[in-house]
């Protein structure tokens, strides 16, 4: 899965090349995600996600990431509806901080504020302005500070994986999925936390992951598979209004 999923041309932002830009509608349509069936998690995201999505892990690039998934099958998203509302109360911050995001610029590959420059809500006529002058304007500056804190909360989550990884608490998760027509199809690739073995740590690995608040992220990714049917519920419901 890219990091970058529905940016289709981010630029990094500065205040010479995009002194007059501005952002309207931010926020209002999700179409830009309408294709999206899964996205990056970070932990502390779990208690809320865990309540709509499933919750799993998945292989991107030499990385294991958590990420909620919004669909079933291929291209396409479940939350997002004909006229591009989130379906959902609880919106992933990876969806939330679009078109925004810190990315790679340059050759030295330093992490910069970005914006897609296809959002179609940054133009120079209408919405809040980027910039005053020389400073950041509120607008961009709220971005920035969203996307700071989601940069730590994603940095603390990959420490939370590599532990996973070292004390063998990933299995492969191996999905059949029974659709109300009778079809079935299965989810492959898939990783999630073996209970069993979380069960058989040590009692000080164990302290540990209570201490750092990481073992209700845990219970929150195993409780959240129960929203696998869910989800085939929202495909039923999906394929009964296109009828």
């Amino acid at each position: 899965m890219a990091n970058l999923l529905f940016y289709k041309n981010p630029v990094p932002l500065n205040k010479n090349d995009h002194k007059d830009k501005k952002i309207s509608s931010l926020g209002q349509s999700f179409m830009f995600a309408r294709e999206t069936n899964s996205v990056i998690l970070a932990g502390v995201e779990f208690s809320e996600a865990a309540k709509e999505y499933p919750i799993v892990f998945t292989q991107a690039g030499d990385k294991v990431v958590p990420v909620a998934l919004l669909g079933l099958r291929n291209d396409e998203n479940l939350f997002v509806d004909a006229n591009g509302g989130w379906n959902g109360r609880y919106i992933p911050s990876f969806i939330r901080r679009y078109p925004f995001v810190l990315a790679a610029a340059g050759e030295t590959g330093q992490q910069a504020v970005c914006i897609d420059d296809a959002f179609e809500g940054f133009n120079d006529d209408e919405g809040e302005p980027l910039f005053a002058g020389e400073e950041t304007a509120p607008i961009l500056q709220q971005a920035m500070e969203f996307l700071e804190e989601d940069q730590k909360q994603h940095l603390r989550t990959v420490a939370f994986v590599e532990r996973l990884r070292d004390n063998d608490l990933l299995m492969s998760l191996n999905a059949k999925v029974d659709m109300v027509d009778g079809q079935q199809f299965g989810l492959t690739g898939l990783l999630a936390i073996d209970e069993k073995k979380l069960l058989q740590m040590p009692d000080d690995k164990a302290l540990q992951l209570f201490r750092s608040g990481e073992l209700s992220w845990i219970y929150c990714q195993l409780m959240s598979l129960g929203n696998m049917g869910k989800m085939v519920d929202r495909i039923a419901a999906r394929i009964a209004a296109a009828e």
